[in-house]
């Protein structure tokens, strides 16, 4: 729902009603995650997607309606044994998909939020007493929460805590609560269950070395939604014109730009290291590997790569912190140019953030999606 906040504020502005479709359970094989979202205006206009195709006509429908009967409905698609082509989902997952008319002012405002770039959580009742299905309490960073479920204040206490929580932690997903406020394993009959979706700023990308590789990395990692930093202590190389479409280009030591950034960053952050010269990665590396980072990789061949360990090993790293160090960088892609080389790493990244293998799929066995 959050990564609409730009489409659906021009419909806000012109007071198109609309109706919303949120993905709020997964299970198995199912192809888009919890948080995915549809959304649909009274002229029949659509943006985003739920499942990548196999459902979105039964979702657009189910929105139609929402908007003629104003009530929200949660509905859970399946495979379909009889017909893989029928209303379902032929790659054998499951989808609870939750549909509610737009316009609560709970939603707005996370919306508005989210088409800012404040970090937000919007907390949602997607199942439990009918009168409540549908509120929305939104945590917004700089200005506190919004809504109200209307029963206990204890529960709407209890969820701000944990919607706020979950922003931290950057977390997308459900909780069951009491109706006083209270966790529970299992919901009940009068028990709720709330879709906490949380929208964080981007994630890092720290390219350190402005050469020919760092242009394509950089290229990549907008593409996959990083917030681009290239750093390079050579002004001669760290410009502008170099690499447009990085968000920012710093002319500085490679270490001392990280240091003066390190307590910005938290467990998203990726750092390629890129220039192969013990002077400036030695240092870097250091910082790097003592951070709680998602990946920190780094070019060279394999003599580059044994010397390295050896002058970060003198430095005092212990054997963990050296094995976080992703080196050579990326997969074995038989990559040769910047282009292949920087979709060597950015593979690598995927797979160790997802847990995945790097093996081809056709050769592994289990779940071809699977939780982060």
């Amino acid at each position: 729902m959050l990564d609409l906040g730009t489409e659906l504020a021009a419909w806000r502005r012109a007071g198109t009603p609309y109706a919303l479709a949120t993905v709020v359970g997964v299970s198995g094989s199912a192809p888009r995650p919890p948080g995915s979202a549809l959304a649909v205006a009274a002229d029949g206009t659509v943006v985003g997607s739920v499942s990548g195709g196999c459902v979105e006509g039964a979702v657009y429908e189910l929105c139609r309606e929402a908007l003629e009967s104003g009530i929200p409905v949660l509905q859970r698609f399946g495979y379909s044994d009889e017909d893989a082509f029928a209303v379902g989902l032929t790659c054998g997952g499951v989808l609870d998909v939750f549909v509610q008319p737009g316009g609560d002012v709970a939603v707005e405002a996370a919306l508005a939020a989210a088409e800012r770039g404040v970090p937000v959580a919007a907390a949602r009742v997607v199942a439990g007493p009918a009168g409540l299905l549908g509120r929305v309490i939104a945590v917004v960073a700089d200005a506190g929460a919004t809504g109200t479920y209307g029963a206990d204040p204890a529960l709407d206490a209890a969820v701000v805590a944990t919607a706020r929580a979950m922003l931290h932690a950057g977390r997308t997903g459900s909780t069951t609560l009491r109706p006083d406020g209270r966790p529970c394993p299992e919901a009940g009959p009068d028990d709720l269950t709330i879709f906490v979706e949380s929208r964080t700023p981007p994630p890092r990308l720290l390219v350190y070395g402005a050469i020919d590789f760092a242009a394509a990395v950089t290229r990549v990692g907008k593409l996959l939604g990083y917030h681009v930093s290239v750093c390079d202590a050579r002004e001669v190389f760290a410009t502008r014109r170099r690499f447009p479409e990085a968000d920012e280009v710093v002319v500085d030591w490679p270490h001392r730009h990280l240091a003066s950034i390190a307590d910005t960053l938290d467990r998203r952050t990726v750092v390629t290291v890129l220039t192969h010269d013990p002077k400036f990665d030695i240092p870097l590396l250091e910082l790097a590997l003592r951070l709680d980072l998602a990946y920190v990789g780094a070019m060279g061949s394999r003599r580059t790569h044994a010397a390295r360990h050896a002058r970060l090993r003198e430095t005092g790293l212990g054997e963990q912190q050296l094995a976080a160090l992703h080196s050579p960088i990326g997969l074995d892609l038989g990559a040769r140019t910047p282009e292949e080389t920087a979709l060597s790493v950015f593979a690598e990244v995927v797979a160790t953030h997802n847990g995945g293998t790097g093996l081809p799929l056709r050769t592994a066995a289990g779940p071809i999606h699977r939780a982060a």
